[in-house]
């Protein structure tokens, strides 16, 4: 676990965001302790959770999963107790309300998503890692490799699914698609921490039908960009 939280603290460090000797000292016997209460299926179950909603809403996740584990509604594994520090809670609050009005702005959105591929994709990995590191590298590794993939595949979609509805010039859709999302973190994380075995065939559905629209989405956004071409360049058909 100690080579896990150290490198959760350095890249903390990289962001700005320091923890002081006595959190870091203290929050291994009370980690430890925690880490009792989930059992293996509930602990990948979160790690799942976190790699997916992280493609959706990393600065959400990041903040509802440390509010959720101050309050006490869930207790936090070792890997992931950082994300109750105030000053995580205080970095992630800003960022979730900054992103928040971001995603429902139409083209502001897909830019967003984009600066955002190169974060949420590694920090849905370094998640689920965190969420399944006290059981050792092996499972740390297996957890990060899953988080990362979930995470990738809920970023494509993501972005695909907001490209296309980007075409239309009406906002509502926009709108009411970024609220979806904003309700399939929160359930997410919920179903997975009280009904994970639930939570993991919700998932795997979930993932399947997202590839299929990502391809769909990819095949319709490549018409468009040719029709585009084709009439930027003032050609009267597209290939």
């Amino acid at each position: 676990m100690e080579p896990l939280w150290h490198s959760i603290v350095q890249w903390l460090h990289a962001l700005g965001i320091h923890l002081d000797a006595g959190v870091a000292s203290q929050a291994g016997p009370v980690a430890a302790q925690a880490a009792g209460r989930m059992d293996l299926p509930s602990l990948f179950a979160l790690a799942a959770a976190l790699g997916w909603a992280s493609g959706f809403r990393l600065y959400a996740v990041v903040f509802l999963v440390g509010v959720a584990g101050t309050a006490g509604w869930v207790v936090l594994p070792p890997g992931l107790m950082v994300l109750q520090h105030p000053a995580m809670l205080i970095a992630s609050g800003v960022m979730l309300f900054v992103e928040f009005f971001a995603d429902k702005i139409p083209g502001v959105d897909s830019l967003w998503d984009i600066l955002h591929s190169v974060i949420r994709i590694p920090a849905g990995a370094a998640l689920a890692a965190g969420a399944l590191g006290a059981d050792g590298a092996t499972t740390a590794t297996i957890a990060a490799l899953m988080g990362g993939t979930l995470a990738a595949t809920s970023q494509a979609a993501k972005t695909t699914t907001r490209a296309a509805i980007n075409t239309s010039s009406e906002p509502f859709s926009n709108l009411l698609a970024s609220l979806a999302e904003d309700g399939l973190v929160v359930v997410a994380v919920w179903l997975a921490t009280t009904h994970p075995l639930v939570f993991g065939i919700v998932l795997v559905i979930t993932v399947v039908l997202m590839w299929a629209v990502t391809w769909l989405l990819f095949k319709f956004l490549r018409a468009v960009f040719r029709r585009v071409s084709a009439f930027l360049s003032g050609s009267p058909k597209v290939a």
